[in-house]
């Protein structure tokens, strides 16, 4: 049996986004020209775009909200998920950011069906219920930790019964579990984890995980 270490868990990710995965050089440049532009090495892995992707076709999703945008990678897997006429409404802080995503959704193939919004996230979503958008059918939460609870609301208020939410990175190497934490990416995902946990809007589950970004997890919600 081999060794649970980082170089192990590194390993398996690759053969298994070497079994599943298909090439696709839209989504390798996409990581490239991310990596090249000086953003930061945080976006999902293959093996978890794919799985974002596969959400967004099993739930029938149409309208899709992502909080994190970065490159636009996840972004890229979630468009290819929906339907011709669907939607992914995306929200970034960054400009820089903003304009990568662009050009590499661009070249993807879907912008059309994407809509990036710039600026603070938990300013742009009250924006996004006051214009009226149609509820989302899924949300991807993958900003900052300190704000998910904040999202986390939003995502719930913005959805309808059924609504599929995914909040990425809750296993923050283990730490997530130590009360005493002080660590405000960690408190902000403990503090996620406890509404999902107690808010009878929603019924959650959540997985840890090892692979190529270490020892991580994400959580899964519906809306009831």
């Amino acid at each position: 049996m081999a060794d649970p270490t980082p170089d192990n868990w590194r390993r398996v990710d690759d053969y298994l986004a070497a079994t599943l995965l298909d090439d696709d050089p839209a989504l390798t440049a996409a990581r490239a020209d991310s990596l090249a532009a000086g953003l930061p090495a945080i976006e999902v892995t293959p093996l978890a775009g794919k799985l974002l992707h596969l959400l967004a076709r099993m739930t029938g999703a149409r309208h899709v909200l992502e909080i994190g945008t970065l490159g636009g990678y996840s972004t890229i897997w979630l468009a290819r998920g929906i339907p011709r006429g669907g939607r992914v409404v995306t929200l970034e802080l960054e400009q820089r950011h903003a304009d990568v995503a662009r050009a590499n959704l661009e070249r993807a193939g879907v912008s059309e069906q994407v809509e990036i919004i710039v600026g603070r996230a938990a300013d742009s979503l009250p924006g996004i219920a006051e214009r009226g958008d149609v509820p989302f059918d899924l949300v991807f939460i993958d900003a900052d930790k300190e704000s998910n609870t904040i999202y986390l609301d939003w995502a719930i208020r913005l959805g309808h019964p059924g609504t599929v939410i995914v909040v990425d990175n809750i296993g923050r190497s283990g730490d997530v579990a130590d009360p005493g934490s002080r660590d405000s990416m960690v408190i902000g995902t403990q503090r996620g984890l406890e509404l999902l946990g107690s808010d009878p809007r929603v019924d959650a589950t959540a997985l840890q995980t090892v692979g190529a970004k270490g020892w991580d997890g994400f959580a899964l919600a519906i809306v009831l």
